[in-house]
């Protein structure tokens, strides 16, 4: 029998550029909307080529070693990926969001041996830089006021753009450690191997039909998953073209999705929601749009149906970190029956949905939703009792969402089940009064936590912007839950704020609003 498995034959793993460059050279690949200039596919495996000999040649960078950057999207990130996946290198994007203290905490579980920085960041760099003792090396990618460290830009154009000496790689091998979420602290650094970013392209261009003739701006940070996985790797890997946004801007997106001619737009809600409020939303021509995602956080149906009143395609979609971050296909038009749900799993997708016990609940019933499948990540970096935690001994990967099941088959996010509160012994689900206070007429946003309640255990505490031409009463919002709603799940407290904080992934973040109702229960 032939054998096909060794490493060594897997040539292509990890030089993503170097092989759509072979294929399509002259194929415009990105967009820099920032400096105007655009970039061939071969342009940009040159770029990469030179990175990996600088990394190589000057840093002594080699298999398995991490390379870290501290970057807004820019050419240079996709300059440090096509070099790692050619050098057999780990990319260590950060979070631009974090302090200097967290950074170095993080960096020094990692232990990378170069960074790679804007002088956006000079005053961060310089509070945590003596404190990793792992980075010797600095590059910065603008002009720095820190000293010894080095230009990127000159020592890169020194460089050949021949093809550097590539290592054996498999398909286990790190390409990728991602911070998590860090919704309840420091972030975690999940390991994605070649073989997850491969089956995660592969997932998404089967279910969602990529072609090289899609257009799609980049607008989630490079730092997150989002960045990545959802659509950027998967539109290198059919040869497509993107929009690289340094700083997501709704109305100049906008006008790019006109002028560029973009088939496929991604986004979180509160994104879509800035576009929508924006004066040029009704003038934009979409008819080049295929369809538009939503990703991140549950997206209300007040922001699809802005979309569908353009006669325009509009799901959701759902993901994590740990696995995919593609999972679930809503068919085109199914959204306008089934707004609320993500979907169908995806073609190589596993999906169970469980109680605690692990057993499967049958249609109807929420349970904790796990997933299994090629494109799980191989766990967390330096934490063998994190990974523990999250992976079945079978390979399934716990989510920590909660979901739910319809007889047709199609998938609904039920919450989170940290975010799931108990009040008065029945299980409160946020989601599902947020779904309700969103169809208020006066409801801009609306977020719900759980508080504590000395009489109910816990009881609901609801964020609310108004919209600016309505005005409503905490009163009048009561009375609307209660027509909609049991009483039990009816908040106990609501709370008017001018806007609601964001993570630095554009999601609400709700440890934000947690510490606000629990600061409020205490003053009770």
């Amino acid at each position: 029998m032939m054998n096909i498995n060794p490493p060594e034959d897997w040539r292509w793993i990890g030089d993503w550029l170097g092989r759509r460059a072979a294929l399509t050279p002259n194929h415009e690949a990105l967009l820099d909307p920032s400096s105007e200039r655009r970039y061939s596919y071969a342009k940009l495996n040159d770029r990469g080529n030179q990175l990996a000999h600088l990394l190589s040649n000057e840093y002594n960078i080699k298999k398995g070693d991490r390379v870290a950057f501290l970057l807004h999207n820019r050419i240079e990130c996709i300059d440090a990926f096509s070099a790692c996946g050619k050098l057999g290198a780990i990319l260590v994007p950060l979070n631009v969001r974090l302090a200097p203290v967290e950074h170095q905490e993080y960096l020094s579980n990692i232990n990378p041996t170069v960074l790679i920085y804007e002088d956006a960041f000079d005053k961060t760099v310089n509070e945590f830089r003596h404190n990793v003792p792992s980075l010797k090396h600095f590059l910065a990618v603008d002009k720095t006021s820190l000293k010894n460290i080095q230009s990127y830009g000159p020592l890169l154009n020194k460089q050949p753009t021949t093809s550097p000496l590539r290592p054996s790689l498999g398909f286990e091998d790190p390409f990728f450690i991602l911070p998590t979420g860090g919704t309840t602290g420091l972030p975690k650094g999940a390991v994605l191997s070649h073989r997850h970013i491969f089956w995660n392209s592969v997932n998404t261009i089967v279910c969602w039909g990529l072609s090289p003739t899609d257009v799609c701006p980049i607008i989630f940070p490079l730092y997150h998953t989002g960045g990545w996985n959802v659509l950027l790797i998967p539109l290198f890997h059919v040869g497509a073209r993107v929009i690289l946004w340094r700083h997501f801007d709704a109305v100049d997106t906008l006008r790019r999705i006109e002028e560029e001619r973009c088939t496929i737009i991604i986004g979180v809600p509160t994104m879509y929601h800035m576009m929508i409020d924006a004066p040029e939303f009704t003038k934009t021509d979409f008819s080049s749009v295929r369809f538009w995602l939503s990703g991140g956080a549950p997206c209300p149906v007040s922001i699809m149906e802005s979309f569908w009143n353009r006669n325009q395609e509009f799901a959701m979609g759902y993901g994590l970190t740990e696995v995919g971050p593609n999972n679930f296909y809503m068919p085109l038009g199914a959204s306008k029956t089934k707004p609320t749900a993500v979907g169908l799993p995806f073609f190589h997708n596993g999906v169970r949905l469980v109680n605690e016990e692990l057993e499967d609940v049958p249609p109807g019933e929420v349970g904790e939703l796990l997933l299994r499948g090629p494109h799980a990540f191989s766990g967390y970096w330096n934490n063998p009792q994190a990974t523990q935690d999250v992976f079945e001994l079978d390979g399934w990967i716990h989510t920590g969402d909660l979901a739910r099941q319809d007889s047709d088959g199609f998938y609904y996010i039920a919450g989170r089940k940290k975010e799931l509160f108990i009040s008065g012994g029945e299980n409160v689900f946020p989601i599902e009064i947020e779904r309700v206070l969103d169809e208020h007429p006066a409801v801009d946003q609306a977020s719900v936590v759980g508080m504590p309640d000395e009489k109910w255990g816990e009881v609901g505490c609801a964020f609310i912007v108004v919209k600016k031409d309505k005005q409503v009463s905490e009163t009048e919002l009561i009375e609307f839950m209660r027509s909609n709603l049991a009483r039990y799940k009816v908040p106990k407290h609501i709370i008017f704020v001018e806007a609601l904080p964001v993570t630095s992934a554009g999601k609400i973040s709700k440890r934000e609003l947690e510490n606000q109702a629990r600061a409020l229960a205490d003053k009770s």
